[in-house]
């Protein structure tokens, strides 16, 4: 391989951004000769040195890129006081739904611009009337992230409790990467102990007697932490007390490097279950008895001396097997074997094989997404349309028959509801949010199915003045697909509404209604926010998912298709004010449409997007995202599909107008590595798709979008805002 030109230096940027469409002067970005073969055929691949994002010659095109971008923003007359806007917007209280954890109450809390939440502890909670905050005067501060960095970049994972009430541990991410860190508190004294666990990846953690189980990989190449492949995930035990290089190698399979391996121990400490990921849509799920049954051990810690493997009780991955509660010798599995909208059944540690489990709560017409015990019932929430909706069973029913439902929670509008339970209390809360409801907390009382207004956020914003509307409209096959649009009262339908159209459509993944405050500008000055819940996601089941997915992955982009063609032909909006965005599979959908139809779309914004389909599989774990797209090892065919919509590998060059282009990522997303809109933003530069502007945004000490400090959230929100709303006209009041 050897690079024709290096690196050449920028000179211009925009002399005036007054004209949207001035022509840009990018960076002259190298080319080398690599070529790559696939099947025989072979294909350039001229920004293959940008893969390698720890060199020299990539920090200067990263800096030069963003010099380039941040004066093309800067020239947005009202961007600066959009952030003014978006940071008085987000600075609210925010709390999080209590739990409890052994006779203790915990909330999570940000006092409105905190980068990070912090974590209180509470003894008791009760007496708090509707609309008010808790009595944070009696709550202490257990765990603040925001004193584990300066800049707000370590950013809190998860927080676990030992079953005897003596621990928590916790887990941290530096600069938004998926690596872990696993650190642990005595909860008495408030005080770090020195346990530490590094490098773990994926994981749950399960505590078990003194100690917990975790997953993790090696340690990784020194300057290859955000990108080589992750291989060989293991499953440790570590006691506390002691150093990492003494944790137990509990579970390990040497015949799968590539797959995915999880703890979980139920709370009674009965037995261990271990989940198998990665090669399929679904996991396989074994099983250790701790005190009979399968295994026969005495104790827990038997298990090291035995030669045994788990017992393997669920064995097709086509389908997910996930267990979510132990009582006695019995425990409840959410599955979708032989069910692609899921029930909920369950099996014994004496029989534990899938084939003598019974179902509990059978498969329905509406998606069941998840359950929540409590001492007597179940809550059972569901997916219908999109929307969810939660129902309660009763639990005290005879063992082999199917629950009875008792009645539906009734929820305030479309939304997304997630509920706070325990088996040892009746006491339940639970968080909704929709488009313009702020996420609230209520307290349930399941004996009168009566909710009270617990924790109410006051928000700068007037749900009155908007409308949520859910329509449904045909795609390009017939397929009936569902879209949620969010606007102001009295829009007229004249095809003059700036509209944003969101999409991602992959993994089994369903896009709720939830608030955001970043979209209040949009929508206050005559925007329409639309998702469109396209195939590839959850929305109806296993068979909607897989409709999206490998040699069918074309209907994703269709529908998406569609979903704007849909909004231009009711006279929502036009092609010269329709923008699209999405992140990650949904940076792919953006990539990928705009290719298809650039005379669609005036603006698109593909977020930390998968865009060379043909090396996706190489980095990291991208390998796991097999199961939705194949990989272009697989056969010829697969190979010449992936190739057909890989974003990076269709931009089109001749002359063809293309939409404002802005494309984000970061440097430490060590999920969709930053080499995919690097090379994909290198290629759309170089291309002949007319002046409006091509643009990527490269944050720094941030990563795929978890834990990311509101700080950081707030410049993106109105760097992204900004470009979208001058490119499509709009102003800032």
């Amino acid at each position: 391989m050897k690079k024709t030109t290096l690196f050449l230096s920028i000179m211009i940027i925009l002399s005036s951004c007054g004209q949207k469409n001035a022509k840009i002067a990018y960076p002259e970005t190298a080319k080398v000769d690599t070529v790559r073969v696939y099947f025989g055929d072979t294909v350039a691949e001229p920004y293959a040195w940008l893969e390698n994002d720890t060199t020299a010659e990539t920090e200067a095109w990263v800096n030069a890129e963003n010099e380039i971008t941040q004066n093309y923003l800067s020239k947005i007359p009202f961007r600066n006081k959009l952030k003014t806007q978006l940071t008085d917007l987000a600075n609210y209280e925010k709390i999080g739904t209590p739990f409890v954890k052994n006779g203790k109450y915990y909330f999570f809390k940000n006092d409105g611009l905190q980068n990070q939440s912090v974590l209180y502890v509470i003894d008791n909670i009760g007496g708090v009337g509707a609309g008010r905050a808790l009595p944070l005067q009696n709550a202490t501060v257990l765990l603040d992230p925001n004193k584990l960095s300066e800049d707000g970049t370590v950013a809190l994972k998860s927080v676990d409790f030992s079953n005897d009430g003596k621990y928590m541990s916790y887990s941290i991410s530096r600069s938004g990467s998926d690596w872990e860190e696993i650190y642990v508190m005595d909860l008495a004294t408030k005080t770090l102990l020195y346990d530490k666990i590094e490098w773990a990846k994926f994981s749950s953690l399960s505590w078990c007697k003194d100690g917990f189980y975790y997953s993790a990989y090696a340690a990784p190449t020194k300057g290859k932490e955000f990108s080589n492949v992750n291989e060989n995930h293991k499953i440790f035990y570590h006691k506390i007390g002691t150093e990492q290089k003494e944790d137990w190698l509990f579970y390990e399979n040497k015949k799968y490097p590539k797959r995915f391996y999880h703890a979980f121990v139920p709370e009674e400490e009965k037995a261990i279950f271990i989940d198998e990921s990665g090669s399929n849509n679904g996991n396989r799920l074994f099983v250790f008895d701790f005190y009979g049954g399968v295994t026969k051990t005495s104790s827990y810690l038997d298990i090291e001396l035995l030669t045994l493997q788990p017992i393997e009780i669920a064995s097709d991955d086509q389908f997910e097997y996930n267990v979510v509660e132990m009582i006695g010798d019995k425990f409840y599995v959410l599955t979708n074997y032989k069910a692609p909208k899921y029930r909920l059944m369950a099996g014994t540690l004496d029989k534990p094989n899938i084939k003598n489990w019974v179902d509990v709560i059978p498969e329905g017409e509406n998606v069941l997404i998840s359950v929540d015990f409590t001492p007597e019932n179940i809550i059972a929430t569901y997916d219908q349309d999109a929307a969810n909706h939660a129902f309660v069973y009763d639990l005290n029913v005879r063992a082999g028959r199917a629950l009875p439902l008792r009645y539906e929670i009734s929820l305030a509008t479309f939304g997304t509801v997630g509920f706070s339970t325990s088996r040892k209390t009746s006491e339940i809360f639970y968080a909704f949010t929709s488009f313009t409801f702020p996420n609230t907390i209520f307290k349930f009382d399941i004996n009168s199915n009566k909710s009270e207004n617990y924790i109410q956020p006051k928000v700068k914003i007037n749900a009155d003045e908007y409308v949520t509307e859910q329509k449904f409209y045909v795609s390009k096959d017939g397929t009936k697909v569902p879209m949620f649009l969010v606007h102001k009262k009295g829009i007229k339908l004249d095809g003059n509404n700036p509209t944003l159209l969101y999409g991602y459509g992959g993994f089994n993944i369903t896009y709720r209604p939830t608030f955001s405050p970043y979209r209040i500008p949009f929508l206050e000055n005559g925007g329409v926010y639309v998702i469109a819940n396209i195939r590839g996601g959850g929305e109806y089941g296993e068979e909607w998912h897989i409709a999206g997915t490998k040699m069918q992955k074309q209907n994703v982009f269709d529908d998406f298709i569609a979903a704007a063609e849909y909004l231009i032909s009711e006279k929502y909006t036009s092609k010269e004010k329709l923008a699209i965005l999405g992140g990650s599979n949904g940076g792919l959908l953006v990539g990928a449409v705009v290719n298809q139809r650039p005379d669609l779309f005036k603006a698109a914004i593909p977020e930390v997007g998968v865009m060379d389909m043909l090396r996706y599989h190489l980095f990291t774990i991208g390998w796991n995202w097999a199961s939705d797209y194949g990989t272009s090892a697989d056969s010829r065919e697969m190979y010449e599909y992936l190739r057909a919509y890989s974003p990076m590998h269709n931009i089109k060059s001749d002359g063809t107008p293309y939409p404002a282009i802005l494309v984000t990522t970061a440097d430490h997303d060590d999920r969709v590595v930053p080499a995919h809109s690097f090379k994909y933003a290198a290629t759309l530069q170089a291309a002949n798709t007319g002046d409006a502007p091509k643009l990527i945004r490269i944050d720094t000490k941030a990563g795929h979008g978890s834990g990311k400090p509101i700080s950081k959230t707030i410049d993106e929100n109105a760097d992204v805002y900004s470009f979208i709303m001058w490119n499509l006209g709009m102003k800032v009041k």
